[in-house]
């Protein structure tokens, strides 16, 4: 199944030393192991020979003091790209407001939040300059909302948190990752009665789902997907995934959804998200 204009999106672009610092943490803790490159050119090349058109690219700070470093670093390595659209992000304890704003006037298509590793969630009172910035820029949120795969004892996730934003700040494209798992219903309820919701299916909907992330993929049913693909993205989060990039869409493409659905999911609700339509 191919779809014109392919977005992934949900791509981490770090730099090298972060990248493997993240990698040797997941190892650890999940027992991944990694092929896909770290490199932006490499990981360009092997998205485009997936079909991919353009991604949205992810960092995150795991402490203070280093998300406007990164921030800069993500878009100056988005310059010379032509399908990354590089995303920013800020830590509870950074100088919230300056930090978001210089992103947002450098060029960030939006913000991404970590959050039980970040330890600052969407109803973190840190972040409310932030999410007030989101507002003014017309900017979109990505956040780890949900518990999966290893959060479940974190403070930071959870439905209710993320129910908390939406409730607090209805002018803001926010977007669940990984399905809102392990709590997709709550997530997928939330899209259902708010436009602004969206989720991605990075993980959550691949046949290795039950294997990496715990979730069964199949308690997501054909018609959900059918039901909320205007708020539903495809999502990978390559470079670390821990089997074949092209495992990720296989997933969804086996279940045979109609042509329309496809292309909300594969691009026009990315799209959306981004604020393009």
């Amino acid at each position: 199944m191919a779809v014109s204009g392919t977005i992934d999106a949900h791509v981490h672009l770090m730099p090298p030393r972060l990248m493997a610092a993240i990698r040797k943490s997941l190892s650890a803790e999940a027992g991944w192991t990694f092929d896909h490159p770290t490199e932006r050119e490499a990981m360009e090349a092997e998205l485009r020979a997936a079909g991919i058109d353009r991604y949205i690219a992810l960092p995150y700070a795991h402490k203070p003091d280093m998300a406007a470093e990164l921030n800069g670093w993500v878009l100056a390595a988005a310059e010379d790209s032509a399908m990354a659209v590089p995303f920013a992000t800020v830590h509870g304890d950074d100088d919230v407001a300056a930090v978001v704003r210089a992103a947002f006037e450098a060029g960030a298509g939006g913000l991404k939040f970590q959050c039980p590793v970040q330890e600052c969630g969407p109803a973190d009172p840190r972040l409310d300059p932030a999410f007030e910035l989101a507002a003014e820029y017309d900017r979109s949120i990505v956040f780890h909302a949900g518990t999966a795969p290893m959060f479940e004892s974190s403070p930071h996730v959870g439905a209710d948190q993320f129910e908390q934003f939406v409730e607090s700040y209805p002018e803001v494209r926010a977007c669940a990752a990984h399905m809102g798992t392990f709590e997709a219903d709550a997530f997928m309820e939330f899209a259902r009665e708010h436009e602004q919701v969206f989720l991605d299916t990075t993980m959550a909907l691949s046949p290795r789902s039950a294997d990496v992330l715990g979730f069964d993929p199949s308690e997501i049913g054909d018609d959900q997907l059918a039901e909320l693909s205007e708020s539903v993205m495809f999502g990978t989060d390559f470079p670390n995934v821990p089997y074949p990039y092209e495992a990720e869409r296989r997933g969804l493409i086996e279940r045979e959804l109609s042509e329309a659905v496809y292309a909300d999911v594969f691009r026009r609700t990315a799209e959306r998200f981004l604020g393009e339509r």
